[in-house]
């Protein structure tokens, strides 16, 4: 019997909750769901059938490390993006550090304030 059959949520631990929910908010455009109070500062997103759990942690916990460096290797969450071009440009105004393949191929990195990969994931175009 298999335990799991889809994907419920996937959480990041940040360290300035509102500097995260402007990324999450406002580059991504994920819209806020309720949220219980746990007894620590957090937000949640629906993204698909799938959530986004931001958990602010105090300064002196230990939640790991993200990667050093804008590296699409290193373990990340992909978000599907309607337009690669749209998105490019966005994550450019941002002045975010980016790893871009094309059009043709549809991918994009970036790294969330608190240095998360993100993927951006659009269908790819011929071409």
């Amino acid at each position: 019997m298999a335990l799991a059959a889809t994907s419920h949520h996937v959480s990041f631990p940040v360290r300035d909750l509102d500097r995260a929910r402007s990324f999450y908010e406002d580059l991504l455009g994920l819209q806020q769901i309720a949220r219980p109070d746990l007894g620590f500062p957090g937000a949640w997103y629906q993204a698909g059938p799938c959530e986004v759990h931001l958990l602010e942690v105090p300064p002196d916990a230990d939640v790991g490390m993200p990667p050093h460096g804008l590296n699409p290797l290193a373990p990340h969450c992909a978000f599907a993006v309607v337009d690669y071009e749209e998105a490019l440009a966005a994550v450019r105004r941002r002045g975010l550090e980016v790893v871009e393949t094309s059009s043709a191929r549809g991918q994009l990195w970036v790294r969330d304030p608190d240095g998360h990969v993100i993927e951006l994931i659009a269908p790819p175009r011929a071409g």
